[in-house]
């Protein structure tokens, strides 16, 4: 997946083929049912198929197409099993800090948070720009949180959810300012991290991920409504 950090200089073919089929997927332009066929599309974009079929492999990687008999198909969400596993997402994310309210002996990586918070406070001063990519810079944080608690299987297991939920978590991140709310919201989870104000973090850490999912399940709704309406 392309992330928010690319530079200004020209993109290879396959990832300006793949950031506009992610756009139109992502808008609910594709219908449900339609098909994405490598011969269609490198007529569409006045190339070749090879750049048209790396691309659909990133987006098939997405979780965003799935291959069909002949070509792929736009993957409609599931909201009951978004729900799922946002709410393991939060579980095991909170535990890594209630591990340590629960046990004082439990102390999170002072030096793994100090790093972390330059990196977003960077961002801070000079925000990514704001496309979906963004969302693993979201997942790197959320995981170096969990894995400074100590318990690395903890951030094993999250990373497997995002995997799951990355096509769908890319919405998050289609609204105007988010990127920059989430930037300020991780710093402000770092901050009472590091002040040892745990219960202050957990407070801020759950409602940062109940803003996400509220966010994305508006996006996915109008996504999936305008994908089986399109023409």
């Amino acid at each position: 997946m392309s992330t928010a950090t690319d530079t200004a200089e020209p993109q290879p073919l396959r990832t300006q083929v793949y950031r506009q089929l992610r756009t139109d997927l992502m808008n609910g332009s594709v219908r449900v049912g339609e098909r994405l066929t490598e011969p269609k599309l490198a007529a569409r974009f006045g190339i070749s198929r090879t750049p048209v079929r790396e691309a659909l492999a990133m987006l098939a990687a997405d979780g965003l197409i799935r291959r069909e008999e002949f070509g792929f198909s736009p993957v409609p969400p599931s909201i009951p099993r978004i729900c799922d596993l946002y709410e393991l997402r939060i579980t095991l994310e909170l535990h890594g800090i209630n591990r340590a309210i629960d046990d004082p002996a439990i102390v999170h990586d002072r030096i793994a948070l100090d790093a972390e918070r330059r990196r977003w406070q960077e961002f801070a001063l000079d925000p990514p720009e704001q496309e979906p990519g963004f969302v693993v810079l979201d997942e790197q944080f959320h995981v170096a949180l969990l894995s400074s608690s100590g318990n690395l299987e903890l951030a094993s297991s999250l990373e497997s959810v995002n995997s799951r939920i990355r096509h769908v978590r890319m919405y998050d991140f289609m609204v105007n300012s988010r990127i920059e709310t989430s930037i300020a919201e991780h710093l402000g989870i770092l901050d009472a991290v590091l002040d040892r104000d745990l219960p202050l973090a957990r407070t801020l850490l759950h409602r940062h991920i109940g803003e996400s999912l509220t966010v994305v399940l508006d996006r996915v709704t109008r996504a999936v409504t305008a994908m089986s309406f399109a023409e």
